[in-house]
């Protein structure tokens, strides 16, 4: 009986579901620079040393006051007071003396004592006198006017008015991107626990398979082909946030056995070909005698799956996720069973962009299956849908979307409206 591919993800994730439990547990966390930590996911949380400000600081160019200076100031009356020491990015705190304004640029330390900064626009000259062009101080008995008082606060960045001291800066769990990074380095974080990416073997299988670049015209290799496979697979592995293992066998059983055995390291293995009904389906031999199920799944493209625990011969226990071998078939089940558990255990959006979109022409799908097309959405947002033979991933190369033709649908007309994924992100 053919199982419905809503099934098969769910199962999928049930398989997979205790190695996310491992990587998220903080015991297992990795700590690394945070250089380094583009793309990973946070172990624990992380909080800061030091405070955001760690020092008031003035958020324009003007002069920091106290503002009880000011506070008859206005456009008939202006206050006028004698120009103190300047406090430029980088300069030490220093006291502002009550009866003085003091220089203050953009994000400098605002002096202790001052508790209001007024931009330079609004004082009277509205442009420092003297400082800049080598002199950091104005010339003694520069003084500068002013026409309103202020509220004390005014454009100044109080301590920790971005974080405070030991607060979270980023909780367990988060995926962290440059804002993140840029975030904790602000807060002097030089390392951070990070849970360690999933390592997943892909191993393709075939006697047929040769390297690319290897020479096909050679005697005893006119039936040959270049592995696509484990290329394809081993990027959207990447792309998807884990570490890939490549691997390849013949087809035989025991070769599939020892490639397992020596990779002792990898939590998950996934192979592409050999789970179908043919007579040399290496993949079904080798590993359903070692706990893996396979079986027809209710779509198409990539109906022959297989799923399980492998018992590998030493007793260690290893999940295995085993599609088939056509490469659009394989890519399709990728997408569908297993790009979003990895992308779960990643911080990522498991599933692609959808939307909706109508059909710019007729098409035909078997009606007990589950179809997934290749397409091209076009500027007038009607979908083209390509050619549903597995073979044909130059076609894929060149689609954007992904169309879906659900059970139960054996015709639809042109502007039918039919639910795609992105592929083009």
């Amino acid at each position: 009986m053919m199982r419905a591919h809503t099934d098969h993800q769910r199962a999928v994730a049930e398989l997979l579901a205790p190695l996310g439990a491992r990587l998220a547990d903080p015991a297992q966390a990795v700590v690394i620079p945070v250089f380094d930590a583009l793309g990973r996911v946070l172990a624990t949380d992380v909080a800061s040393p030091t405070a955001l400000p760690r020092f008031a600081n003035s958020q324009m160019d003007g002069y920091a006051v106290h503002a009880t200076d000011l506070a008859s100031a206005s456009a008939s009356d202006p206050v006028r007071l004698p120009v103190g020491r300047t406090s430029a990015a980088g300069d030490p705190v220093f006291r502002l003396e009550a009866g003085h304004a003091s220089p203050v640029m953009t994000g400098a330390a605002v002096p202790d004592g001052a508790d209001a900064v007024i931009p330079i626009e609004q004082a009277d000259p509205p442009s420092f006198a003297g400082i800049g062009a080598g002199s950091h101080d104005a010339p003694a008995g520069t003084t500068v006017s002013f026409a309103a008082s202020v509220a004390p606060g005014t454009f100044v960045r109080a301590v920790g008015t971005d974080i405070a001291e030991g607060a979270v800066v980023l909780r367990a769990g988060t995926r962290l991107g440059p804002a993140q990074l840029g975030s904790l380095a602000a807060a002097g974080v030089v390392e951070v626990p990070v849970r360690p990416r999933p390592r997943v073997l892909v191993l393709s299988t075939g006697h047929e398979l040769r390297a690319p670049g290897a020479d096909l015209d050679t005697e005893g290799d006119s039936g040959a082909i270049y592995d696509a496979n484990s290329t394809m697979m081993t990027a959207a592995v990447v792309d998807a946030g884990a570490i890939a293992v490549t691997d390849i066998a013949p087809d035989d059983a025991a070769a599939v056995v020892a490639v397992l055995e020596r990779h002792p390291e990898v939590d998950l293995v996934v192979t592409t070909g050999g789970v179908s009904a043919g007579a040399f389906e290496v993949v079904r031999d080798a590993l359903a005698p070692l706990g893996v199920d396979f079986g027809p799944v209710a779509m198409q493209p990539g109906g022959p799956q297989g799923l399980g625990l492998a018992t590998v011969p030493g007793g260690r226990r290893i999940p295995v996720v085993a599609f088939p071998g056509n490469p659009v078939s394989t890519l399709v089940s990728f997408e569908l069973f297993l790009r979003p558990v990895l992308r779960g255990f990643a911080g990522l959006p498991p599933q692609r962009p959808t939307q909706h979109a109508v059909l710019a022409h007729p098409v035909t799908s078997p009606p007990a299956r589950h179809q997934v097309r290749r397409g091209t959405l076009r500027a007038d947002g009607s979908v083209e849908v390509g050619a549903p033979s597995s073979h044909l991933l130059h076609a894929y190369a060149l689609a954007n979307v992904l169309v879906h033709l659900p059970v139960g649908v054996d015709a639809l007309p042109a502007g039918a409206e039919v639910e795609v994924w992105r592929i083009d992100e």
